[in-house]
């Protein structure tokens, strides 16, 4: 199975982001075979950026997007929302991908459950 999550928020101050990608982990880890694309967008492209530094005991989106990746995952980022926010390629966690709309909407096609945080 394939599922698309389609994120807005920034990472912190919702939970948004948070409660996406905590869903994504306990998919893949219910189901290894579940494929997991998780499609930032708006403010939700600074979640992508590399070298977070939450206080202790504060969750951190850099390392719950690291566990999307290490299971085979995909995190791609809107190239336009970045190039908003001033965000460049080499400032992107690795693994982690600058994208496009129309990625997007193959991704969407492809998918067998779309989810939008």
């Amino acid at each position: 199975m394939k599922g698309l999550f389609i994120v807005n928020d920034p990472p912190y101050g919702t939970e948004r982001v948070y409660n996406a990608l905590r869903l994504a982990h306990a998919l893949v880890k219910k189901d290894p075979s579940m494929q997991v694309t998780v499609f930032l967008m708006a403010d939700a492209v600074l979640a992508g950026k590399a070298n977070q530094k939450t206080p202790d005991g504060y969750y951190n989106v850099e390392r719950m997007l690291k566990r999307v990746l290490s299971s085979h995952g995909a995190v791609l980022l809107c190239g336009t929302c970045m190039d908003a926010r001033g965000i460049g390629d080499a400032e992107l966690i690795q693994g982690a991908r600058r994208s496009t709309m129309d990625e997007l909407a193959g991704a969407t096609i492809e998918a067998d459950k779309v989810l939008i945080f």
